[in-house]
């Protein structure tokens, strides 16, 4: 069966053994499956071999010959071995070198014909040679360079065809990993399942599995280089299809599994709530805002636990549209969860809730004329506070609480949780999020993100979810001028605060802050707040920075939302949770030295009220040709899904959220960048099939096995 040799431990496979087997278990290459979707980083062409007399310095050539004499040659440098062989064919000679491996004196030996592909270079006076060239020794009754076929007995694997080339993995050379792949290969067995279904295979005009392996590997002589290295062939496309439409049929099948659980709390909407909600709301919703309640509002009077993702630009509106389906939640007598990745965010968001119900100007009455019970939890929360608040929680008397990841502690618990809220979900761990959600009975899970989402990143991340977007911004808020300027024209940047402040406005200025030389970064911020002080001495200045204490902080951030402060120096802290409506000018030190969607973030702390901003990136020279790319995106646009696909054509999806262990999915042959037509494909095809139950048992038993093996816990909200 082709499933059994394809779950075959690989320490099994000849030649790999238990040493090889743990380096290749180190780049995540556990069994045969495994193997044969690690697929090569390029293709080299060396069929077409070459006349030693023909050869060129400067040219990478395959020659076959007979090898003269072998041996190690002295060097004058110790303990340097240099193995040499003159190799001869019809039309002349050559010497082919390897630096420092004398291993080879027992490989390499006179009257043998081998086949070699390598550089030609000249060496000193001794004419062309060949350095340190990939090589195979064709023994008796093995085939020749590009004859025969899979059947035969030692293929030539390593010359005189196309041939894959591997990334090294610990002691596995590319060499031995064309061996394993060939010998895993000739294992498998022709037929057996395939996981495309047919009617996909015979539309696309695809290879079988089985077909399509072989020829990703080990290509036909005809097939063109440049489609391999591209990856379009045909073989290529169909298991990167195969890839997609796997991962995708099991976020369907999830999303199908979802629906069919029964959540106890169902949010119910009437005149009287929908009039509450008129009530707490400060200002007309836009079309967008309007649109996003609407569905979120209509999966809570549904059976089943709401799981939807609300994307929006900086500034867009997603706290209020959030805060309106916690009214609908608790005007039900439900509980509300807020969790947020920092104790500034957290807080940001209490202030917003607090100030929006209208605690205390309004009654901020619910039906039975008792106002809402607004709580903060977060790390900084006083023992006594904490004492009284959880019991009160767990009885049901606070209606929403906004926290950090100290929500989801084995000692908070809810009488009625129907709703969480997650803020900048990508900054939270699979487990946070399931857990905060574990603590009611099949809540209602609203995650939010003001990072938008390539679409292509959104169907993988988000596959089991529904999404709502907002687009736009609401009244009152202009387009963020951006401009971009070299260090050494600064006074520019200072002219611009001056006239900023004396029309009563604030300024942020921005400094970086990165892990790698932080201590060198501080000590920068705290000198540029020092001489932004000598150069303002008439306006107030002060620094803020992650490793300051929690009150000297927020000291900090009151005096600058209150207006007390006209220049807040500070580190990338500010990303997210600062909301100072009268800051209306950031500027940027080192740009060249932050991603792009973090300077997007950065600059959506601007244009927060009704006044024209600006946002100033000043650049130190020489920069790269990335960083010119970033900054020139930034000057061109203000929409954040542009200046997303951007940055994902820059970062590629593994960094797009600044961390590799986010939670996106070990695809082993599709490339989100790449391949993102056949992943729009892959989608519509595992919906419908999923929708209309048109699956294969078979395919739903392989695609929960890969699930379970390949992706591990990672889910979405």
């Amino acid at each position: 069966m082709a499933e059994d040799v394809l779950q075959l431990p690989l320490q099994y496979l000849k030649g790999v053994g238990p040493r090889k087997a743990a380096d290749l278990k180190k780049a995540g290459l556990n069994t045969v499956e495994d193997l044969l979707f690690r697929f090569p980083r390029r293709y080299e062409d060396r069929s077409k071999l070459q006349k030693i007399i023909a050869l060129r310095p400067g040219m990478t050539a395959a020659i076959s010959g007979t090898v003269l004499n072998a041996g190690l040659a002295h060097t004058r440098r110790p303990g340097f071995k240099l193995f040499s062989a003159l190799v001869q064919d019809e039309s002349g000679q050559i010497q082919a070198v390897w630096p420092n491996q004398a291993f080879l004196k027992d490989v390499i030996r006179s009257q043998q014909r081998i086949v070699m592909f390598g550089k030609v270079e000249i060496w000193g006076s001794r004419g062309l040679q060949i350095t340190d060239p990939e090589f195979e020794i064709i023994k008796d009754g093995s085939r020749e360079p590009g004859a025969g076929s899979p059947e035969d007995t030692e293929p030539q694997l390593h010359i005189g065809r196309i041939v894959p080339v591997y990334e090294r993995t610990g002691s596995v050379t590319t060499n031995m990993q064309r061996r394993f792949v060939w010998q895993a290969l000739e294992q498998l067995p022709a037929g057996g399942f395939d996981p495309v279904p047919e009617d996909i295979l015979k539309r696309e005009r695809w290879p079988a599995r089985h077909d399509a392996l072989w020829q990703a590997h080990f290509p036909p002589s005809d097939a063109p280089v440049d489609d391999l290295n591209n990856f379009t062939t045909a073989a290529q496309r169909r298991l990167v299809f195969e890839d997609f439409f796997v991962f995708q049929t099991g976020l369907a099948l999830r999303r199908k599994e979802n629906a069919q659980v029964r959540k106890l709390l169902v949010s119910k909407v009437d005149d009287r709530i929908r009039q509450r909600s008129r009530d707490v709301l400060p200002f007309k919703l836009t079309a967008g805002q309007r649109d996003a309640l609407l569905e979120i509002v209509t999966d809570m009077q549904k059976a089943w636990p709401m799981q939807r993702l609300l994307q929006g630009d900086v500034g867009a509106g997603k706290t209020i549209v959030a805060l309106l389906a916690a009214v609908v939640a608790m005007e039900n007598g439900f509980q509300v969860a807020v969790m947020a990745p920092t104790e500034i965010l957290a807080e940001q968001h209490y202030r917003t809730i607090v100030k929006t119900l209208d605690l205390s100007r309004r009654s901020g009455a619910k039906a039975d004329g008792k106002p809402y019970r607004v709580a903060l939890l977060s790390g900084r929360v006083t023992a006594a506070t904490r004492r009284d608040l959880l019991p009160a929680i767990e009885r049901g008397e606070v209606n929403i609480v906004v926290g950090t990841q100290a929500l989801v502690q084995a000692h908070v618990k809810f009488k009625a949780l129907a709703l969480v809220v997650i803020d900048e979900q990508h900054r939270f761990g699979v487990v946070q999020r399931g857990t905060l959600a574990a603590k009611g009975a099949n809540p209602d899970v609203l995650v939010m993100t003001a990072t938008p989402i390539p679409r292509t990143l959104a169907l993988t991340e988000c596959g089991d979810m529904e999404v709502s977007v907002i687009r736009g911004l609401p009244p009152g808020r202009q387009p963020i001028k951006t401009i971009v300027r070299a260090d050494s024209r600064r006074d520019e940047a200072y002219a611009l605060m001056r006239e900023e402040i004396r029309r009563g406005r604030q300024v942020y200025v921005i400094y970086p802050l990165v892990e790698e030389s932080e201590k060198i970064d501080l000590k920068a911020a705290t000198a540029m707040c020092d001489e932004i002080t000598r150069i303002f001495p008439e306006f107030s200045v002060a620094l803020l920075h992650g490793r300051m204490k929690g009150d000297e902080k927020d000291a900090v951030m009151r005096r600058f939302l209150a207006g007390q402060l006209q220049i807040l120096v500070s580190t990338t802290v500010v990303e997210v949770g600062v909301d100072v409506a009268n800051a209306t000018l950031m500027v940027v030190e080192h740009a060249e030295r932050f991603g792009l969607s973090q300077l997007h973030q950065l600059r959506g702390r601007i244009g927060r009220g009704e006044h024209a901003s600006t946002c100033m990136l000043l650049y130190q020279a020489p920069w790269s040709d990335d960083a010119r790319e970033r900054l020139k995106a930034m000057a061109e646009t203000s929409d954040g899904f542009v200046i997303a696909e951007r940055d994902l054509r820059l970062r590629g999806p593994g960094d797009f959220f600044g961390t590799r262990q986010h939670g996106l999915p070990a695809l082993r042959a599709g490339d989100l960048l790449r391949d993102a037509d056949l992943l729009e494909r892959a989608f519509d095809e595992a919906r419908t099939r999923v929708d209309n139950d048109t699956l294969t048992p078979a395919l739903q038993d392989y695609v929960r096995s890969v699930w379970q093996r390949q992706f591990g816990l990672i889910t979405v909200g």
